[in-house]
């Protein structure tokens, strides 16, 4: 028997004045696929993500996840301290700006460490030694450890905000623009790092990004859209490759020209 989707949205309406930011967006993502979410700016991809991290509270729709023991909750429906906890445990945020996703007067070890903590871990060196190993894994070397995230370079600081994200093994990470104002060199390390963890830990992942190079790569279905509604969807190959949508032929014709 197939489960159920790990997180469903159905009709997320989100307005701002008179403006439409999204308007009507539905849809599910299993475990251990990725959804890009990709579109001009002002599309509404930066709201829909907010709107399923429940950062943003939409006007309109429901946001369903199914938990570990197999029951399904609205996540608009549950209690704020469920919410915070589950944001803490079992998802990720990889966010634009790494500083706002660490705390840059923690060290990094710190930074990895707080968010197990969240859990109920408490012993000092088991806490250390899961910071070291997390950090190798993203390729910071151990003698870093004890220096905080503002010694770091952008890239290094994506991914220790990687590393705080994904040592409490989440089942859903999202992801806003990871790689955007990295050097070319930099971001193709960070998403050969990126596809490697999202494949060994099984992740389901939403990847918000205007890049339609970062989509293919990471993605296994892809979603387009302008002016906050869905205007094509599928497989990411497919839709890349044979778009249907005008607005997305505009935009695989933009990258092909460049």
């Amino acid at each position: 028997m197939i489960p159920p989707p790990l997180l469903q949205a159905h009709g997320l309406t989100r307005r701002f004045g008179r403006r439409a930011a999204c308007e009507g967006v539905s849809l599910d993502l299993c475990e251990g696929e990725v959804l890009a979410v990709v579109g001009e700016s002002g599309s509404g991809k930066s709201t829909l993500l907010g709107m399923l991290a429940t950062e943003i509270t939409p006007d309109s729709g429901t946001l369903l996840y199914r938990m570990r023991d197999g029951a399904v909750r609205d996540l608009l429906a549950i209690p704020e301290a469920e919410r915070r906890r589950l944001a803490r445990t079992e998802w990720g945020f990889i966010r634009q700006d790494a500083a706002a996703g660490l705390r840059m007067g923690v060290s990094a070890g710190g930074n990895v460490g707080e968010r197990l903590m969240a859990t109920g871990a408490r012993h000092y060196g088991q806490l250390r030694a899961a910071a070291l190993d997390w950090l190798g894994r993203v390729e910071i070397a151990a003698d870093r450890v004890d220096d905080p995230p503002r010694a770091y370079s952008g890239g290094m600081r994506q991914r220790l905000q990687i590393a705080r994200n994904l040592v409490t093994r989440p089942r859903l990470v999202l992801m806003d623009e990871p790689t955007s104002g990295l050097d070319v060199s930099v971001q193709a390390r960070l998403l050969d790092l990126l596809r490697g963890l999202v494949a060994e830990l099984g992740l389901a992942a939403v990847v918000v990004t205007h890049d339609l190079a970062v989509a293919r790569l990471l993605s296994h279905r892809i979603l387009v859209m302008r002016g906050g509604r869905v205007v094509e969807e599928g497989l990411t190959d497919q839709v890349l490759d044979d778009p249907q949508a005008p607005y997305t032929q505009l935009l695989v014709a933009s990258v092909l020209a460049a």
